[in-house]
């Protein structure tokens, strides 16, 4: 008999299965064996009788050990004073099979939830285990339907995915930490984005572009919110400017929640449009009147994103806000300037619940004044040659975001640490497993 997952054996409720998973609790009592059997769609109770098929093996078994079971379903019965008992069932079992047996010892254990920063290096040492919990499996059942969501938006609007090297001959940020590697004779850079690539695919003629891949950061940072290499999703957009991307990117994260909870059945709150918007001046005076001291004039802290996330939501119910207008010292050269106000640019942020998970822009597609800022930023017009030569031919005006979605995983689901979204995150000190 072919084996079913355990959330349709119980929707078949009775006759025979054959069901497979892992042994997550185990109980003797007199001639009774118990074991609450999980795999991907959930537990089920099975019971093994003594004298019947797959009782010497029950005996025998440990905790997290993989088995197959055919047996017959049954009601399981309702708990003693209980005042809304929900039908459940059980499987009677008639035969058994070993996949494997688990070690006695777990290094961490499955069962017991641990959530602090200190056991977050332990499990993650051990993540393969670490996942075997629901909740924890959960945050990539929310990455698929997120990304479900978000590629039918691009798919229904006429985007184009693309798929762009990591190996870059130039660092493409300004002002970020680069992993630089031997390749064959000469340096190569491992990308920071895919930011030249997509500016590229405008200058192709493709119009609407959409990706999905690798990003590397080699900043030194130990916090909750970083990792030197993570999934990013990025989109460009020709004849549009910053307003019409913010309002496809607000399209695009609400169809995405939509899929979330629709599918999933997760409690989360599916944003509405428009999303406020508040230039980043404007927040810098709210949050010197909140009493939040301001480290740099032209960014936020942790603690003013934190602070400002709180503050919008309390003036507008919105969980979500753009901020806009950034001055020049904090974005990279190729982000088009205000013509009537040169020392800001055409960017914004997106904050989801006080945290940064979205950088856009308007681009700058005049060869000119892309190599003037260019060398404004102390940047090499030679190494930038290939880069630059995109836009002697004919582009359009574009723009774009670069979307941390790890982010926003980690804050859909309250988790402490971004590090918690990644399936092998990778930090200062971590690679491996």
């Amino acid at each position: 008999m072919s084996r079913i997952l355990i959330v349709d054996a119980k929707k078949q409720g009775v006759g025979e299965v054959t069901v497979g998973g892992w042994v997550r609790n185990l109980r003797a009592h007199k001639d009774l064996v118990f074991i609450d059997l999980c795999d991907i769609s959930g537990s089920m109770q099975v019971v093994f009788v003594s004298g019947q098929g797959g009782y010497d093996l029950a005996e025998k078994l440990t905790l997290e050990s993989v088995i197959k079971v055919t047996g017959t379903l049954q009601e399981k019965p309702a708990k003693k004073n209980d005042p809304n008992p929900n039908k459940d069932f059980e499987l009677a079992a008639t035969q058994a099979e070993l996949i494997s047996l688990a070690n006695e010892n777990l290094p961490i254990p499955v069962l017991t939830k641990a959530d602090n920063e200190a056991n977050l290096e332990n499990r993650l040492d051990w993540r393969w285990l670490d996942l075997r919990q629901a909740e924890h499996q959960l945050i990539f059942k929310v990455w698929t339907k997120l990304e479900a969501g978000c590629r039918e938006y691009w798919l229904k609007n006429n985007f184009i995915q693309i798929y762009t090297p990591c190996f870059m001959s130039t660092a493409s940020e300004s002002g970020s930490e680069v992993f630089e590697v031997k390749y064959f004779d000469r340096p190569a850079y491992l990308a920071q984005s895919p930011q030249f690539y997509k500016q590229m695919a405008m200058a192709a003629g493709l119009e609407k572009v959409f990706m999905v891949g690798t990003v590397f950061r080699a900043e030194p940072s130990f916090t909750t919110r970083h990792v030197t290499e993570f999934t990013g999703w990025d989109l460009e957009v020709s004849f549009s400017d910053y307003n019409d991307v913010m309002g496809i990117e607000e399209d695009l994260l609400i169809n995405g929640f939509k899929k979330v909870k629709e599918d999933l059945g997760l409690n989360i709150e599916v944003p509405t449009k428009p999303f406020p918007k508040i230039s980043l001046a404007a927040a810098k005076k709210k949050l010197k009147a909140a009493g939040i001291r301001s480290e740099k004039d032209y960014d936020f802290s942790t603690e003013e994103e934190k602070e400002l996330g709180i503050i919008i939501k309390k003036e507008t119910g919105h969980d979500f806000v753009f901020v806009i207008d950034y001055p020049i010292a904090a974005r990279p050269f190729y982000h088009m300037r205000h013509q009537d106000n040169p020392g800001l640019t055409k960017s914004f942020d997106l904050l989801y619940r006080g945290l940064e998970i979205t950088t856009g822009s308007q681009r700058e597609h005049r060869i000119e004044i892309l190599e003037k800022q260019a060398v404004e930023k102390g940047m090499n017009l030679e190494e930038l040659k290939d880069y630059l030569n995109f836009f002697r031919y004919g582009c359009p005006s574009h723009s774009g975001i670069g979307m941390g979605p790890g982010r926003i995983v980690m804050k859909m689901l309250n988790l402490g640490n971004v590090k918690e979204a990644c399936f092998l995150p990778r930090d200062v000190k971590r690679l491996t497993p």
